[in-house]
């Protein structure tokens, strides 16, 4: 078994045992791996071990690693995006992870109207309160909810979050819950059009407890394609 196959084995491993610690079906949970900075050649590796969804996080990259990835995989956009770079993801990303405003949204809205399409995706809160990091306010969420609900073209699935970095998992896990508890909030609101079935939260570093704390998508690249030289 190559390294990439024995890297995701493991962590499928990993999740399950943090799905049966928490009392939670296996199937709730999905992988994605984030291939940021990482050669078309190792994505490749990675969906002939089973892999299937693939997280990039800079549209140029991504652009141009599509083209030489010939696998059917399914793209999620994970990373800060730009309103004037949303048409180039057009009809090709299954979710965008990373909407945490109403502008952004507007501009996927008017991008997949074109077709016209509906794409999922997911609002991004800065849980952390920290000025390096893109979201909406936990304070702003149920407002930028409610107006990204009357786009036709986008539906909202649930949350994403990029906690505070920390060398003890347990100190990340109360973010972790913080962000579940806004996914219930919202869903409790019973806004026509939008549900919480998605948190996507947890990396490689901390995924097990995100998975014990109601992650449904945990974003891992490390622990996968190993450190980043980039």
């Amino acid at each position: 078994m190559n390294p990439i196959a024995a890297n995701i084995k493991d962590i499928q491993e990993r999740i399950a045992n943090a799905c049966r610690t928490s009392g939670r079906p296996l199937d709730k949970v999905r992988l994605i791996a984030v291939s940021k900075v990482k050669p078309a050649a190792l994505i490749e590796e990675a969906y002939a071990a089973g892999q299937r969804l693939f997280g990039e996080n800079y549209v140029q990259e991504f652009r141009d690693k599509q083209e030489q990835v010939t696998a059917p995989v399914e793209w999620h956009f994970i990373g800060a995006l730009q309103s004037n770079k949303v048409k180039y993801l057009k009809d090709s990303v299954h979710m965008i992870h990373s909407v945490d405003r109403l502008s952004l949204a507007q501009e996927i809205n008017r991008q997949w109207g074109k077709t016209p399409a509906v794409v999922d995706i997911l609002l991004q809160v800065n849980i952390g309160d920290e000025e390096s990091k893109a979201g909406c306010t936990p304070e702003q969420l149920e407002e930028l909810a409610r107006q990204v609900a009357q786009l036709p073209h986008v539906k909202i699935r649930g949350l994403m979050c990029l906690p505070p970095y920390c060398d003890d998992p347990e100190e990340v896990r109360p973010y972790f819950k913080q962000l579940r508890q806004l996914a219930e909030k919202i869903a409790g609101l019973d806004i026509p059009g939008v549900t919480m079935e998605e948190l996507s939260m947890g990396m490689s570093g901390d995924f097990e407890v995100a998975v014990e704390e109601g992650a449904t998508l945990v974003r891992v690249g490390t622990a996968i394609f190993g450190e980043r030289r980039k």
